[in-house]
Order: C-alpha cells, then structure tokens, then sequence
C-alpha cells in the first residue's frame, strides 16, 4: 500500500485507553491536501482512520497491537447468532440521514453516562460529539434506527464509493438486543445493497474484549505489513 510521502506530526505519549499498560501515540496528517474526501479514502485503505478533521495513525513504540480491519461485505456470511439477529432487524426502521433527529442528544448521553462515564467523552457535549464525529471535507451520514417511533441507536458513517467507514455508533444502554451489532449488519445490509464491497469499522485490538466484536463480521481482512490479508 504505497502513497505519496506524507508529513505526520506525532501526539504525545500518554496511556492507553485500551490497554492500560501500554503507551500510546498516534501519527497526525499535517499536510492539508490529504484532508479531502479522496485523500482519506486513499488513506483509510492504507490503515488510517479519522478523528474529526484529523486523520491518524496509531505509532506506539513498544506496541503495535492496533490492526487496520475491513469486513468483505460482498462475501458475507453471517453466523448463527447472525442469523437470528438479521431477522430481528427486520423489526426495526432504519434509516440513513443527513443530519441528526431532534432526540438524538438524551439517548446519546444516556449512553455515556452508562457506558463510558469513566472515558474522556463524559459529561456528554453537543459540541464536542459533532468536533469527533464530523469533518468539513467528508460525507458523513447518520443511521438512525428505530422501533416504532422510538429513536434506539445511531451509527455515524462516512460514505465512499467502495466503501463504508464506521465513526461512533451510540444507543440505548439497557436495551436488551445487541444494537451496537444491528448496526453493524445494517451498515453491511446497505453496501451489498448499493454495491460497496468494504466496511471499515476501526481498528482491531486483540487483547482488548471491547473490541473483538469486529472479528465476528466473516470474511474480514487485516491489514499486516502494507498488505490486506
């Protein structure tokens, strides 16, 4: 996965959010004419993601436990469990918007509140939750999903021609299905369904459980020494 040379500017170390005993550092494109929506694209392909207006790159020094992941979506097979929750998705209303439903912040900070009040993203902010998840430059859609009328979770993702990035995805905390994972197969549903064969939900960390979730999309491709595989 060969580019252009690209100025990086690197954050400083601090600790991990994933694995607490480890550093972390990322690599920061500084050169503006990569700030586009082809440039990131051409980007994302070369395992980095996007932060906002930033696009990064993990470059930890004594670990190199983040993997670029992209699910085959044209290729996917869903397992049992898959099954079982395809059909339960067909029970809910799931829509792709431009812009966010007038009750998107109470569940939103219902979520955080439950599930990441000890992260850098509590309190809860309008601001700053439109800061991580939008860029001037990017088409960025909002999946809503709903049960009737009732607003259950949203997934932020950027649109490509060939692609699906997942940004954030955030939704009701005590609901009893997995709406974190119907999310993720609607978003695969919507690339069979409009000829897109990738889904780029992030970075894979093995020994992090939180986020092993993303290996349970089949096939999947990691990205190991410039090479998807």
């Amino acid at each position: 996965m060969s580019l252009p040379t690209i100025r990086l500017g690197f954050t400083p170390e601090i600790s991990c959010s994933y694995l607490p005993e480890q550093k972390e550092q990322l690599g920061v494109v500084v050169d503006h004419r990569w700030l586009t929506a082809s440039g990131y694209g051409a980007l994302l392909g070369c395992g980095y993601r996007r932060s906002g207006q930033a696009i990064y790159k993990p470059m930890c020094d004594q670990c190199h436990a983040c993997t670029p992941l992209r699910v085959d979506c044209t290729n996917f097979t869903p397992s049992k469990s898959q099954k079982r929750q395809l059909k339960q998705l067909n029970g809910f209303r799931a829509e792709f918007k431009n812009q966010l439903n007038d009750d998107w912040f109470p569940l939103y900070e219902r979520y955080i509140r439950e599930r990441h009040a000890h992260g850098a993203m509590y309190p809860a902010s309008r601001q700053q939750f439109f800061e991580f998840c939008q860029a001037n430059w990017m088409e960025t859609r909002f999946l809503h999903l709903y049960q009737d009328q009732q607003l259950l979770a949203v997934a932020v993702t950027d649109f490509f021609d060939q692609a699906l990035s997942a940004v954030y995805t955030f939704f009701e905390p005590n609901y009893p299905l997995s709406l974190g994972t119907l999310c993720v197969l609607k978003q695969i549903q919507y690339c069979r369904d409009t000829g897109r064969r990738w889904l780029y939900p992030g970075y894979q960390i093995d020994d992090c459980p939180a986020m092993n979730y993303k290996t349970r999309f089949r096939p999947y491709q990691k990205l190991i020494q410039g090479q998807w595989q």
